[in-house]
């Protein structure tokens, strides 16, 4: 299990009844695409690399330290690899969308190192396997193009929120009529497997790469109570990243996050 300090993404969906997309949902999406720079640009992104540096709290409101996180996308194959360094939050994870398994190195919560892993790589399972599977559905990249994806639904329960359905759960965007760019998304956080929470994540700041603009500073919610605010410090795409990188395990057990 991983700990609680992974608090900088939305892992999951919220829960979501089966729906057909609405005119409504569709129009709102349409207007977030064009925002973003556009549906065929946001298309024509293959490969996704970011590398975020975050303050952490815990649901005491506790400083927790600085934690950074590189996280490795790719749309063909569909591939994620986390690579993560934080107190007790140290961790590395790779998942494979098509097969549905991958692996990942845990935390070591138990060395007086708060910053070591195990030392080992174990298959995917359980809530970890869901939390990855989570993960990856809700990746932005793949939530921008929710009108071009076979059994995604798009609807607006409300207005001004953008809800995204896809195997029987959803995130719910809250979009900013005046720009129509998402202001904050609501989930369900599986940082913790065992211990799903509500979670809220805020978009305060946004950047340009390849003429699609993505989030740079995002602040986390659980449960009402703040747990994280990440600042990107570096955006890229279509870098033409290789999947037996993202695939490799570090021969020391590691995270592979490049130094500031």
């Amino acid at each position: 299990m991983r700990a609680a300090i992974v608090v900088f993404v939305l892992a999951a969906f919220v829960p979501a009844s089966p729906q057909r997309s609405t005119a409504e949902g569709l129009r709102l999406l349409h207007n977030l695409q064009d925002a973003l720079g556009g549906a065929d640009k946001i298309a024509a992104v293959q490969d996704f690399e970011e590398t975020i540096r975050a303050e952490a709290w815990d649901a005491s409101g506790a400083a927790l330290g600085e934690v950074r996180k590189r996280t490795r996308w790719m749309r063909t194959p569909g591939l994620l690899r986390l690579d993560q360094i934080g107190p007790r939050g140290t961790y590395v994870l790779y998942y494979e969308s098509a097969s549905g398994h991958g692996w990942e190195i845990l935390p070591d919560l138990r060395s007086a190192d708060a910053f070591k892993t195990t030392g080992a790589a174990i298959d995917l399972a359980g809530g970890e396997l869901e939390f990855a599977k989570g993960y990856f559905d809700g990746f932005d990249l793949n939530l921008w193009l929710a009108d071009r994806q076979s059994a995604w639904a798009v609807a607006s329960p409300r207005p001004n929120v953008l809800r995204i359905e896809h195997d029987g759960k959803a995130t719910d965007l809250a979009i900013d009529p005046a720009t129509n760019l998402p202001v904050s998304s609501a989930s369900v956080s599986l940082a913790d497997p065992d211990r799903p929470v509500p979670a809220e994540m805020r978009y305060e700041g946004w950047t340009e790469a390849s003429g699609v603009r993505f989030p740079t500073r995002r602040v986390n919610y659980h449960s009402g109570v703040k747990r994280g605010e990440a600042i990107s410090e570096s955006v890229r795409v279509n870098t033409g990243l290789r999947p037996q990188d993202l695939a490799s395990k570090p021969a020391d057990f590691t995270p592979d996050i490049p130094r500031r």
